[in-house]
């Protein structure tokens, strides 16, 4: 070998030295830099001739590891997620106190119950039914301020979707931007891992807020991709937006850099996008959901009892709810009998309407009266009345007084009581209502499917999949003129209903229901609804809680009846004696606390609770159900925070196994430290020692 071979031979070991020296320096000045993964250089002997000339670095690398990094960012994105749901829960979580505390709110529904207890030996004290109408308020307004406390939690998780939907395009504009530096160094034979750290870093940030999965790029740098392959970032970034609706789901799509010039829907699986979405999607309306229905029949509970009584002297006029529907609509379906009674101030009957609904007759003071049918019910019990009272109907509503000074108190027949959907005349009217509501919850409306559905509009329903992302919306039209069931077939058509995803039922007490029929759950909203029943009245999804931005707000809808709260006496603590004739002895009495008993027995009533938020339809009482649901409030928060604690571990985890494996180990670069020395040294001597036999051989020929 030449001395020129030699030379150049030592020349390339000594620069490899220096640059495995570099290199390892470089590691130990950054062993506590975050996100900085430790360098290693890749080299190969030089071959001429089968003879060993020298060394070359190939490249220098980052010491990663794919799985592990694809294992780190899954640990987070799930940390990500977890997080986000466990601190919003916990918050809802509080909204209704400890359910052992004098102070929470299943705690005011005991109070109501409590003040009605006390008010039944002294029904005459104003103080004691003040005290319940208090409670009552207390109550209905707790409800109206965790609803409207879960709202704002919602549009608080809308908000930070929109924040972290602004980070995520500067993070993919960031990482595709540094692909370009990467491969121009790349090519350049520079080192190019600097460029690569602040490209993990920024990816390792991205994770945090949503899934992604990670590929090298042929030319240097990463392609990033969405779960359902989409191209965020490699060549060219995407640009995500945030499809938000004031009452139907939200939903993210993305312009892809190459393509389709439309925007294409994007499915996450985890990260906090995905976690707050999930909360503002499904979370907290079913909350809400859950918190309405509870409302709901807790005040129908204490209506019912109210409705089956009367105050002492009984009011000049019963005015109902709002039941949406037509007179004849309204007035079909009963059964059984009611008594619609005139009383004096002494609470002695003056006139006395007996209506069978099954015969279809009314009996006046005993002797046969008008027949009728639902839709000349109105005309024909003002006849019965016979000019001492009136009815009549309007806006959705029954109202009955009395004239000259008579009060009206209404009682169904203790043998066979009125009933409609499972409530009594005066209940499914609300004619003595202790809590009204702006809404029509609990959405049974008594509607059968041959009945008229009086609807005109449109109403588009969103259908979202179980990954949050949205599938179509479809615009139903409402049959004019057609049946309850003309209505049913339209909204589950599978050509311009939902039929293909799912199915809407209406069951017999006139409520209707959505149940998903694929595989993977669907989920319907109403992004808008045009449609009206009649002129001015409510829209389907109004009148039958369709969609979940409807049923989520029912809880902050309820209210103390206005007469009775500036009136207490008029809480109807007595009940009408329906064995008193006309002009025979009081039919109420003062003093008669049988009512109030029964309101503060209200809370033992047997109800049908319908299917809302998480929780199954069940048939129980409303202390049962007040007790399951503190339960199931305590548990979601719980469990979320358990998701959250298991996550973070897991998280913690891989992220030690990858920083172990990433990270710059002191004890390693000494000892690589100590071999490029050595390697140098050696490569050193090997030029001192040709340089001494090259001035050698120039002394011999001298």
């Amino acid at each position: 070998m030449s001395l020129s071979a030699i030379m150049s031979t030592a020349t390339s070991g000594m620069m490899a030295a220096q640059t495995g020296l570099r290199v390892t320096s470089d590691n130990i000045a950054n062993v506590n830099t975050a996100g900085y993964v430790r360098k290693t250089i890749s080299q190969s002997n030089l071959i001429s001739n089968g003879m060993g000339v020298g060394v070359s670095i190939d490249a220098i690398k980052r010491a990663t590891d794919r799985f592990l990094q694809s294992a780190s960012l899954n640990a987070s994105s799930d940390s990500g997620a977890a997080a986000a749901k466990a601190d919003t829960l916990n918050s809802a979580q509080q909204l209704f106190g400890d359910p052992s505390s004098d102070s929470s709110f299943f705690t005011t529904l005991d109070n109501v119950f409590s003040a009605f207890s006390a008010a039944q030996d002294t029904p005459s004290s104003m103080l004691l039914r003040g005290q319940a109408l208090s409670n009552v308020d207390t109550f209905l307004s707790e409800s109206s301020r965790i609803t409207s406390s879960i709202s704002k939690l919602g549009k608080d998780a809308d908000t930070r979707v929109s924040a972290d939907v602004d980070q995520v395009n500067d993070l993919l504009s960031q990482i595709d931007g540094l692909n370009s530096d990467i491969t121009r160094a790349k090519v350049a034979g520079a080192d190019s891992t600097g460029a690569e750290n602040v490209q993990s870093g920024l990816i390792d940030q991205l994770s945090k807020l949503m899934n992604v999965q990670v590929s090298p790029r042929a030319a240097g740098g990463v392609i990033l991709r969405s779960t359902e392959g989409l191209n965020l970032a490699g060549d060219g970034a995407a640009k995500i937006t945030y499809q938000t609706s004031a009452t139907a789901n939200s939903y993210l799509t993305v312009q892809l850099a190459t393509g389709s010039v439309n925007p294409t829907p994007l499915n996450i699986s985890s990260g906090e996008i995905k976690g707050l979405m999930d909360l503002r999607n499904a979370d907290l309306p079913n909350l809400s959901d859950q918190l309405g229905e509870f409302t709901s029949r807790a005040a129908e509970a204490i209506n019912k009892a109210s409705n089956a009584a009367s105050a002492v002297p009984a009011p000049s006029v019963l005015t109902g709810r709002n039941t949406g529907l037509d007179a004849q609509s309204a007035l079909s379906g009963f059964t059984g009998k009611t008594t619609i009674a005139l009383t004096d101030s002494s609470g002695v009957i003056q006139r006395r309407v007996d209506v069978d609904f099954d015969a279809g007759t009314m009996t006046v003071n005993g002797a046969a009266g008008p027949t009728f049918t639902p839709a000349n019910f109105i005309a024909q019990l003002n006849t019965a009345l016979g000019g001492q009272g009136s009815a009549g109907f309007s806006s959705g509503a029954l109202s009955l007084s009395g004239n000259g000074g008579l009060g009206v108190a209404v009682a169904d027949d203790p043998t066979t009581p009125s009933s409609k959907i499972g409530k009594g005349f005066s209940q499914y009217f609300g004619l003595n209502d202790i809590i009204r509501t702006d809404g029509y919850s609990p959405y049974e409306t008594g509607l059968q499917p041959t009945d008229l559905n009086g609807f005109t509009g449109t109403m588009t329903i969103r259908l979202t999949d179980s990954d949050g992302g949205r599938i179509r919306d479809v615009n139903v039209d409402m049959p004019v003129g057609g049946t309850m069931q003309d209505m049913m077939d339209a909204l589950n058509s599978r050509a311009t209903g939902v039929g293909m995803y799912g199915q809407f039922n209406l069951n017999a007490k006139g409520q209707i229901s959505f149940v998903s029929n694929t595989t993977s759950p669907v989920t319907m909203s109403v992004v808008a609804d045009t449609t009206e029943r009649g002129t001015g009245g409510p829209s389907a999804s109004q009148l039958f809680g369709i969609g979940p931005a409807e049923r989520s707000t029912r809880g902050s809808k309820f209210y103390v009846n206005t007469a009775m709260e500036q009136n207490p006496a008029l809480i109807p603590f007595a009940k009408l004696d329906t064995t008193q004739t006309v002009g025979g002895s009081a039919a109420l009495a003062v003093g008669d606390g049988r009512g109030a008993l029964a309101l503060a027995k209200a809370g033992e009533t047997t109800l049908d609770f319908s299917a809302a938020g998480d929780a199954s339809a069940a048939t129980m009482t409303v202390s049962r159900y007040s007790s399951q649901f503190a339960g199931s409030v305590a548990r979601q928060s719980a469990n979320a925070s358990s998701r959250k604690d298991a996550a973070d571990a897991v998280s913690s985890e891989v992220q030690s196994q990858r920083q172990s494996e990433e990270g710059v180990n002191l004890d390693e670069e000494l000892i690589n430290l100590t071999t490029y020395q050595q390697a140098f040294n050696a490569s050193a001597r090997l030029i001192q020692a040709t340089k001494d036999m090259f001035d050698t051989l120039t002394g011999i020929l001298r």
